[in-house]
């Protein structure tokens, strides 16, 4: 397996996490949520204490050192740079440095400063995406906010560009759902998006995700099939997993348990998975 494969094998288990802090009342009654005035992208002054400095400073102790050294190079190149040309070149280095150690929230914070001097679709659509995936692996809440608003705002910027693409309904109907105050909106797009694309991986693997969340098991199963049988990877395996466990199908479970272990390849990640297995056989 690549360092990149392992990354999201240990990842996986950890956004367990993540998927049971959503807001759960607002995906069952639609109604709840009509109470909640706040707005997903209203910017408080909390979140707006998250800045690409303060994630990357958490972010770097977990760094290789020739990763370290190469982005903190980079980081001083960025202060020094006077023209705006050489400090765009350095901030697309930076996410992509960011991305390659598997890093979602300093990469989001670059691409979103690109995609507010490019205005492309491209550039908001990859901020948008890692503001995402650094949410569902942050139990930090004060974070989540930063990370869910800047996401609508990335996703919303990205609709206006092009109101078809089925990528940024996706993110932003996730976006929707994380920030709580308008999880149906966000639940209607993604079934937009399925109901033009069945296949499309990221609509059904968050929609499988949510209906685990609001305790409808038998939906999530059939959203994580569904994923399996275009591509066997290992985080439809573990929901599916957990989804079997939850409807009390201990053989369904357990072989769903066996198949993200052998996926993973990692033998950290697979202990874990051994105890989840010797639970259910009790």
């Amino acid at each position: 397996m690549t360092k990149k494969q392992i990354a999201l094998s240990v990842v996986v288990v950890a956004i367990m996490g993540y998927l049971y802090s959503l807001p759960v009342k607002g995906l069952i009654k639609p109604k709840e949520t009509r109470t909640n005035t706040a707005g997903v992208a209203s910017v408080t002054k909390q979140t707006a204490s998250i800045t690409v400095a303060s994630v990357s400073a958490l972010a770097m102790p977990s760094l290789e050192t020739t990763a370290s050294q190469q982005i903190t190079t980079l980081e001083n190149k960025l202060k020094a740079a006077s023209d705006d040309a050489g400090k765009l070149t350095l901030q697309r280095q930076l996410a992509a440095q960011w991305d390659t150690a598997n890093q979602p929230a300093p990469a989001a914070f670059y691409y979103q400063e690109i995609a507010h001097k490019s205005n492309a679709m491209a550039d908001w659509l990859n901020a948008g995406n890692r503001f995402n995936a650094a949410y569902r692996v942050t139990q930090d809440t004060l974070a989540q906010g930063a990370f869910v608003t800047n996401a609508v705002e990335a996703f919303e910027h990205a609709t206006k560009l092009q109101p078809a693409s089925l990528e940024a309904k996706t993110g932003l109907g996730v976006a929707y759902v994380n920030g709580g105050a308008m999880p149906m909106q966000g639940i209607a797009l993604l079934l937009d998006v399925v109901k033009q694309q069945p296949n499309n991986r990221e609509a059904n693997l968050n929609l499988g995700m949510f209906s685990m969340k609001s305790g409808q098991y038998e939906k999530a199963v059939q959203r994580f099939k569904t994923l399996i049988a275009q591509k066997e990877e290992v985080e439809p395996y573990f929901y599916l997993a957990e989804s079997y466990k939850q409807l009390g199908q201990k053989q369904e479970a357990i072989a769903a348990y066996e198949k993200c272990k052998e996926l993973m390849g990692d033998p950290v990640a697979g202990q874990r998975i051994d105890e989840y297995i010797k639970e259910l056989k009790k």
